[in-house]
C-alpha cells in the first residue's frame, strides 16, 4: 500500500522541515556559517562551503520542489538572478522564444546582457501556441512564459504550449510568481522549469528578495546546482529562513488574497470611472474560461485603465490604505504605475504595442479587511 500524498498546506509546514535532531526546533535553524568542520581530509558532514550548500537553504529548496512537483529546486539573490541561472543553460547561437507581455526586467536582461553572447530571443504572443510553434526555428532551445501576464493578465493555456515545445524538442519555462503554485502547477500541465520571484508571494511579507528556478530533470538539477556553486549568486541562509517562514502560511494567504482580489476586481468593474479592468476572474475576461481550467483560483493581482496618466497619478497621491510602491504578492495592498515603474525600461512605443497606457494602474490586493480597501479605493477615484 502506497503512502498517501500529503495536501498542499500539509507540504507548506512540513516539507524539507523535520524537527531539528539535536535540539528538536520545530523551525529550521539560521545556519549563518559560511564554513564547516572537516573530520578529516575528503570527509564532512555534508557540507564545506555555503556557497556549495547550506542545511538552511537545502531545507528551503525540498520544499519548494514539493509544492511545485518539480524534482529539485535551487535558490538565487533574486527572481531576476534565477532567470540568468536558466540562461546558463544555453551556448551561443542558441534561440529562445519570451512572451511577448512579461515584466519589464526579463527583456531588460535578455536584451541588453545575455544577447552579448550570441543568444537570439524572439518575443511571441504565447496565448496563441500556434505563432509559438511558428516561431520554433532549429537552433530553439527554451519558451519562456509568463502566465498570467505582467501587468495586463493575459493567460497562455500552458499544456497547449507544452505540447508543441515537446513536438521539437524544446524546453519549456514558466514564471509562476503571480499565481503560486498553491493557485497554478505548471509541471503537473507539461512545463519543464518553474521560476518564482520569491520575494513576492512565497515570501509574502515584503521584506526579503530571492528567486527559485525548479526542475523536472536530473540534468537540472546538476545544471542548477553547478551554477550556484560557480557564480555564487545564492539565497543568503537568513533570506532562506524568511521564505520558510512565509510559505508555512501560504496556503491561508493565497485564500485570502484571491477573496480579496475578486471583489476588488468586482468593484472596479462597476466603477463609472474606470474603463478596463484586467482579471482572469471576471467572465468578461477573454481567457476566463481558461483560467478556470488551468488554475485553481484567480488571486490578487490586476490590473485597471483610469484613462490617463493625470487621472493615474491623481489616484495614486490619494490612496492611504493601499501602498504606492514596487513590488507585488505582500500581506498588504501595493498598487503601482507600470508605465513609470515595472516596464520604465521600455519605449512608448513598445509600452503602446503591448497595451500598457500611460492610464494604467497595477494593484496587488493584499489581506487587509477588504471593506477598508474598497472604501480607499472608492475615496481615491474620487480624484479622478
Amino acid at each position: 500500500m502506497t503512502e498517501r500524498k500529503h495536501g498542499f498546506a500539509t507540504r507548506s509546514i512540513h516539507a524539507g522541515q523535520p524537527a531539528d535532531p539535536l535540539t528538536g526546533a520545530v523551525n529550521v535553524p539560521i545556519y549563518l556559517s559560511s564554513t564547516f568542520a572537516q573530520e578529516e581530509i575528503g570527509k564532512n558532514k555534508g557540507y564545506d562551503y555555503s556557497r556549495a550548500e547550506n542545511p538552511t537553504r537545502d531545507a528551503l529548496e525540498a520544499n519548494l520542489a514539493s509544492l511545485e512537483g518539480g524534482t529539485s529546486a535551487h535558490v538565487f539573490g533574486s527572481g531576476m538572478a534565477a532567470i540568468m541561472a536558466m540562461v546558463t543553460m544555453l551556448r551561443t547561437g542558441d534561440h529562445v522564444i519570451c512572451g511577448a507581455n512579461v515584466y519589464g526586467g526579463t527583456p531588460r536582461l535578455f536584451n541588453e546582457i545575455v544577447s552579448r553572447y550570441g543568444i537570439e530571443f524572439s518575443y511571441v504572443d504565447t496565448a496563441d501556441p500556434e505563432k509559438v510553434r511558428r516561431a520554433i526555428r532549429p537552433t530553439t532551445r527554451l519558451v519562456h512564459i509568463e502566465t498570467p501576464t505582467n501587468p495586463l493578465m493575459m493567460l497562455t493555456d500552458i499544456r497547449a504550449v507544452a505540447d508543441v515545445c515537446h513536438e521539437r524538442g524544446v524546453e519549456m519555462a514558466v514564471d509562476n510568481t503571480f499565481m503560486s503554485p498553491y493557485f497554478q502547477r505548471p509541471i503537473e500541465l507539461g512545463a519543464d522549469l518553474v521560476m518564482h520571484s520569491t520575494t513576492k508571494f512565497l515570501n509574502g511579507h515584503s521584506d526579503g528578495l530571492g528567486g527559485v528556478v525548479v526542475g523536472t530533470k536530473p540534468e537540472h538539477k546538476e545544471t542548477f546546482a553547478f551554477v550556484q556553486k560557480s557564480t555564487g549568486g545564492i539565497l543568503s541562509p537568513f533570506e532562506c529562513w524568511l521564505v520558510l517562514r512565509g510559505v508555512k502560511t501560504l496556503a491561508l494567504r493565497m485564500e485570502r488574497h484571491d477573496a480579496n482580489g475578486r471583489r476588488v476586481a468586482e468593484f472596479l468593474d462597476g466603477h463609472s470611472k474606470i474603463s478596463k479592468v484586467h482579471y482572469p476572474g471576471l467572465a468578461s475576461h477573454p481567457q476566463h474560461e481558461l483560467a478556470k481550467r488551468q488554475m485553481s483560483g484567480f488571486g490578487s493581482m490586476l490590473s485597471f485603465e483610469t484613462g490617463s496618466q493625470t487621472n493615474a497619478n491623481a489616484l495614486l497621491k490619494r490612496v492611504k490604505l493601499c501602498t504606492l510602491g514596487e513590488s507585488l504578492g505582500g500581506v498588504e495592498t501595493l498598487i503601482s504605475h507600470p508605465a513609470s515603474m515595472t516596464h520604465a525600461f521600455l519605449s512608448a512605443e513598445e509600452r503602446a504595442r503591448l497595451g500598457i497606457t500611460d492610464g494604467l494602474v497595477r494593484i496587488s490586493v493584499g489581506i487587509e479587511d477588504i471593506g477598508d480597501l474598497l472604501e480607499d479605493l472608492d475615496q481615491a477615484l474620487g480624484a479622478i
